[in-house]
């Protein structure tokens, strides 16, 4: 979060976020900005109106992402108590609550119950309320792009509803992209180069780990294969997601537990790991294994 505060420090002093990363090789970090524009703009705007230090920036946010939090644990309770399932859903809700990933990101303030929040919104009224759900992936997407895997699995719902002339499936990739698209518009204007090439970083970075211990396999391949980097490192991961679109695609699953796959190949399987990674299977999770169950109206 210091250095969404600084990114937004610089936009003020007319600095283009994303010009940096162009002094390096796109290989070694040096804190570049790797998020779309809605976090750095948020803490510009929130200096602008006078709360000037990064721990006025921490005052605005918690109380934020706490919000998201509560409403991520309320979500939970609802798909499990329109299933019946109260005991089973306090469990699930109380875990996602009280983990030591969700208290490791309350601890370091990651944006990460923010983006989660508006995923599983998504997820729960895709099918109900279609246009509203792909807007709310599309802020998940503008705020924190992890959940840029689960894509794949969105244009497959929408290839199978869509109408004669696929008119559903444009005009739905088109709501995906508008909160990322909208929000990067002046920066790609302003430096095309250093936006693409920053925020498509993290696909090119050095593998990098916050539990050393326990790297990924592409890691440790790379000690005796050094041109296992990059992009090449991910092919496994990329396979393993491929099977579980494939999966959806074919009707085996559905887009819940597709999409809990999905996110836990890509925790297992990137070459770079943080702490707060853990919380984006673990919330789907609960919701994946009652997906199947048949809804009942309470």
């Amino acid at each position: 979060m210091y250095y969404i505060w600084l990114e937004g420090k610089r936009i003020i002093s007319g600095e283009n976020p994303y010009a940096r990363v162009l002094a390096g090789n796109l290989r070694e970090n040096d804190k570049y900005a790797t998020y779309f524009p809605i976090a750095y703009l948020l803490s510009a705007l929130v200096q602008k109106l006078g709360f000037l230090d990064y721990r006025d920036w921490l005052y605005f946010w918690r109380p934020m992402s706490f919000i998201f939090h509560a409403g991520i644990v309320g979500l939970t309770l609802r798909y499990f108590q329109q299933r019946r399932l109260w005991l089973l859903g306090t469990a699930a809700a109380t875990i996602l609550m009280l983990s030591r990933w969700s208290i490791y990101i309350v601890r370091v303030h990651h944006l990460e119950f923010a983006a989660i929040f508006f995923l599983i919104l998504s997820l729960v009224f895709l099918r109900e309320k279609t246009r509203l759900a792909l807007f709310m992936f599309s802020l998940s997407l503008g705020i924190k792009q992890i959940a840029i895997f689960l894509l794949p699995l969105y244009l497959i719902f929408l290839w199978k509803k869509r109408d004669k002339y696929g008119k559903t499936l444009i005009s739905g990739f088109l709501i995906i992209l508008s909160v990322p698209l909208v929000t990067s518009l002046p920066f790609i204007v302003w430096n095309a180069e250093g936006f693409f090439k920053s925020v498509l970083f993290s696909a090119t970075r050095l593998g990098d780990s916050h539990i050393e211990g326990a790297p990924s396999i592409d890691i440790i391949l790379s000690q005796d294969y050094p041109w296992l980097v990059g992009l090449r490192a991910k092919l496994l991961m990329l396979l393993l997601m491929g099977l579980a679109y494939l999966s959806f695609l074919r009707e085996k699953v559905g887009i819940f537990t597709a999409a809990t796959v999905t996110m836990m190949a890509f925790l297992y399987f990137n070459s770079v790991l943080f702490l707060q990674y853990f919380i984006w299977p673990l919330s789907l999770v609960p919701f994946a294994m009652v997906e199947g169950r048949r809804l009942i109206k309470s």
